[in-house]
């Protein structure tokens, strides 16, 4: 599949990175600094191009730019893209334009829109899409497929989505940055007290995903009657853990 990144920032690049991958699949790289897409094509191959040939030749056409910069960027593909419809599906990662905006500024065709995370880059992200205007995802889930996990949701639930696994990143970094601090006040070094964190975290994960089990039962089979684990598990509960979890997605999400 040929697929053109409008814009290899940090997370268009990331899902170039992922696409690179598949040695079947044809890259063009696009950005309007064109140095940044340069640096990105040593690192990952394919070819650096502008957005009129990305519009032209793309069987799969990402925008990876921000919101405010989609008017002007679906004012230059709009014409360009009239006579390809439905031969090229476009896939959005805009925060916050839907698809029936998206539409709006591109004209009808097929239309995914996507909320993907930073582990992206490192083939353990969590993509949340939905499909507009007759879009078929297989052949877009195959071409990126190793950038980690895939969810179709509704479009109305994208924002909460959005908050959890888009902005979660951020509050697992804090959550093992002060992880690692606790280890460095009780004597770790920095480097060991993140390895600590960071794999423990990264475990604790994998457990509940292969595992199938509630977090709730597996913190359970940890927290002996009277033992160090519950102790601590108590003095989160005191500080508000789990209610500053709650509000920290609710408020990333705008949601009521």
């Amino acid at each position: 599949m040929k697929i053109a990144f409008i814009g290899t920032g940090n997370m268009g690049g990331a899902l170039a990175r992922a696409a690179a991958k598949d040695t079947d699949n044809q890259l063009l790289l696009v950005n309007r600094h064109p140095e940044k897409a340069a640096q990105l094509q040593r690192q990952i191959g394919g070819e650096l191009a502008d957005n009129a040939r990305a519009a032209r030749e793309a069987e799969l056409l990402v925008l990876g730019v921000k919101p405010r910069a989609l008017p002007e960027l679906c004012g230059e593909l709009r014409p360009l893209l009239a006579g390809r419809r439905p031969s090229v599906t476009v896939v959005s990662m805009a925060a916050g334009v839907s698809l029936a905006e998206l539409t709006e500024l591109l004209g009808e065709g097929p239309a995914i829109r996507i909320m993907p995370n930073t582990p992206a880059a490192v083939g353990a992200g969590m993509i949340l899409y939905t499909c507009g205007g007759g879009a078929e995802p297989e052949a877009f889930l195959h071409a990126l497929r190793f950038a980690g996990r895939f969810l179709a949701v509704e479009e109305r639930l994208m924002n909460t989505g959005m908050a959890l696994s888009g902005c979660g990143p951020a509050f697992v970094d804090l959550f093992v940055e002060a992880m690692a601090d606790a280890g460095v006040v009780g004597g770790l070094t920095r480097e060991d007290a993140l390895l600590l964190a960071a794999q423990t975290v990264r475990g604790a994960a994998q457990l509940i995903l292969e595992s199938g089990k509630h977090p709730g039962e597996l913190k359970d089979a940890v927290c002996s009657p009277g033992g160090t684990t519950i102790r601590g598990v108590r003095k989160l509960e005191e500080r508000g853990f789990r209610s500053a979890v709650i509000e920290a997605v609710l408020a990333a999400g705008d949601i009521r």
